[in-house]
This record gives C-alpha cells, sequence and structure tokens, in this order.
C-alpha cells in the first residue's frame, strides 16, 4: 500500500531514507572536518623527541629521517637520538630525553624489556610516548605496518610455494621486538595446518651487528647438514636483513632451489626477489617513510587534543617473484 507516491515508498520508508541522507550528509561533514584538521596539524613551538634504536637498516634510518623532516615542516623541533643499536647508550638516551622535558617522546623498535621501564617513566613525568613498532601498554599510540596480516601473508606465500610441504630454516633472534615476535607467531599459526612442513629445530639467531655475515655462515653450516636437494624447501627471517645473508649463502653454495623469504622491502633485497635466478622468494615490502610521517601526525593530532586509535596501520605490500615490479614502482623505490 502506498500513499499516492510514484514511487511507491510510504512515509515511514522516505523518513528512513532522509535520516540515512542525514546520516550520510553529518558523517561527510564530520569526514571534511577531520581532514581540515589534518591539514592544520601543527607543532609550533613543540619540542619532539625522537629515539631510535639503531639506523644502520633501512626502515630504521627511512622513518627516522621521515620523522625528523616532518617534525621540522609542521614547524616543530626535533631532538633526534641513535643508540646505535646499544642498548645501554638507548638507556642512557632516554634518560637524557625525559630530563629534558620534550613536549613527546616518539621511540622507534626496540627490545621491550629494556625500552618499557624507561617509556613508563616518561609518562609518569607527564610527557606523551608515543611508538613506532612497539607494543608497549606505556605507548598512547603505536604506529606500524599490520604485522599480524604481513605474517599470515608471508607464511602462506612461503607455503604455497614449496607445495605444502618440505623442511624450513626459520631465524628467530628477536622474539623481545614485538613485530618478530607477531610475524613468528603468524608463521607457526600457519604451519600447523600443514602438517608436512616441519621447522628444523634448533632454530637459528639472527644477530646484531654483522647480519648478513652471521647469516651466510649460519645457512653455509646448515647446508653442509643437510647436503641434498629438497632436504630444505625455504628459510625464514622477520627481517630481511637474515635474507641477504641467506640468499648469499645459498647462491654460492648452489643450492638456488631453495627459496627465503623476508620483511620489510629493502631495495637491495626487492633486487634480489626480482631477479628470477635468485633464491629471494618474497619480501613483505614495509612504508617506513610513511610510518614514521604518520607517528609525527599522530603527535600533533594528540597535541591538538584529538584521541588517538592504540594502533595505526600503515599498509604493507607482499612482493614476489611475479609481481616486484609493480611493488616497487608503488613504492618510488628507485
Amino acid at each position: 500500500m502506498t500513499n499516492g507516491n510514484t514511487t511507491g515508498l510510504g512515509r515511514r520508508d522516505i523518513l528512513k531514507l532522509t535520516a540515512a541522507g542525514a546520516a550520510l550528509a553529518t558523517a561527510g561533514l564530520i569526514s571534511n572536518r577531520a581532514a581540515a584538521a589534518d591539514d592544520a596539524l601543527s607543532l609550533k613551538g613543540k619540542r619532539i623527541a625522537i629515539s631510535a634504536t639503531g639506523t644502520d637498516h633501512y626502515f630504521d634510518l627511512q622513518a627516522y629521517n621521515a620523522q625528523i623532516d616532518e617534525v621540522k615542516r609542521l614547524g616543530g623541533t626535533p631532538i633526534a637520538v641513535d643508540a646505535g643499536r646499544n642498548d645501554g647508550k638507548l638507556v642512557s638516551q632516554l634518560q637524557t630525553l625525559i630530563a629534558q622535558k620534550p613536549d613527546a617522546i616518539v621511540q622507534i623498535l626496540g627490545t621491550l624489556s629494556v625500552i618499557d621501564p624507561w617509556l613508563k617513566k616518561a609518562r609518569d613525568a607527564g610527557i606523551p610516548v608515543l611508538t613506532v613498532d612497539v607494543g608497549s601498554t606505556n605507548s598512547i599510540n603505536n604506529t606500524t605496518s599490520d604485522n599480524w596480516g604481513i605474517g599470515k601473508d608471508l607464511a602462506l606465500q612461503l607455503v604455497s610455494d614449496i607445495g605444502g610441504e618440505g623442511n624450513i630454516v626459520v631465524f628467530n633472534g628477536f622474539y623481545g621486538v614485538t613485530p618478530c615476535a607477531i610475524r613468528y607467531d603468524q608463521l607457526v599459526n600457519v604451519v600447523k595446518y600443514f602438517p608436512k612442513v616441519k621447522i628444523i629445530q634448533p632454530e637459528l639467531r639472527d644477530v646484531i651487528p654483522n647480519t648478513v655475515q652471521d647469516a651466510f655462515t649460519q645457512i653455509t653450516a646448515i647446508l653442509n647438514k643437510y647436503p641434498e636437494k629438497g632436504s630444505i624447501k625455504a628459510i625464514w627471517s622477520a627481517w630481511d636483513i637474515p635474507q641477504l645473508g641467506a640468499t648469499q649463502a645459498l647462491a654460492a653454495a648452489g643450492r638456488t632451489e631453495i627459496r627465503t623469504y623476508g620483511v620489510d622491502g629493502s631495495p637491495e633485497v626487492l633486487q634480489l626477489v626480482a631477479d628470477p635466478n635468485s633464491p629471494a622468494g618474497a619480501d613483505a615490502a614495509q612504508q617506513p617513510a610513511e610510518i614514521g610521517r604518520t607517528a609525527i601526525r599522530n603527535v600533533a593530532r594528540l597535541l591538538a587534543g584529538q584521541t588517538l586509535p592504540r594502533e595505526t596501520y600503515v599498509p604493507a605490500l607482499l612482493a614476489n617473484k611475479s609481481n616486484v615490479a609493480d611493488i616497487v614502482k608503488k613504492l618510488g623505490i628507485g
């Protein structure tokens, strides 16, 4: 039954559509206001501390430099420190930053057991703490890639490439670093549904510094232990620098039937993935510069009174042999 209009809509239907339209208009208005608020972000007169565990890795350096540049772009003053992969120096630098009472501290990576007590001290001192790739309860916001998605997608790529069966070698040296732990757990979660895939025990321990050389040495040794082709199908690492050393070891030993898998998207690793003759099978490419910029914009939002989510995710892209050229182009890597 209708009220005589040509659309066949009753009064209740029209009211529903009107309400829906109003809700959409309101949502659009809120979205526009949020965009305008982001355009107006400023750190003028603010001192923002940026603490890096180290900058010797592509991801870390890109995120670190992008944060410094973004603080300056927004009119603030960066106080940037690099611990050079030295935990003692990292703690000392955090102590110094807390004493300087900046308007906010952003911590890039770090072993949670080492840095978390000092992140708590910063918050207790009234200094807002934000992080990059650190799952701390003392961080107001953590900007990161979706490491659950990265870990799952990389593991599924690996399992697919080896046909759902075979031995895999795993580097697991940094389980205390949140993203590495998540990616490793996701690998284990995927592998348990493929009973013919076995993680060789004991797992390898990647190290810092001399990561490439150490991975080369460890993989050379394990290839000598498993000399038959087919006895190892793949090598996995939670980041991509061990992948460099592993790939070099495979090439040197003539074992290019084994594939390597890692995370980050360093240009030199993506070049190996792009090489059809290289053992590099896939690499989950993060966007470290965008992660760094996003973290600083979140600082500006917080200081402007906006409420932040617990986590801010920046998309990552899984590069494999078939799509790596497109991924490199999307990331703008020369």
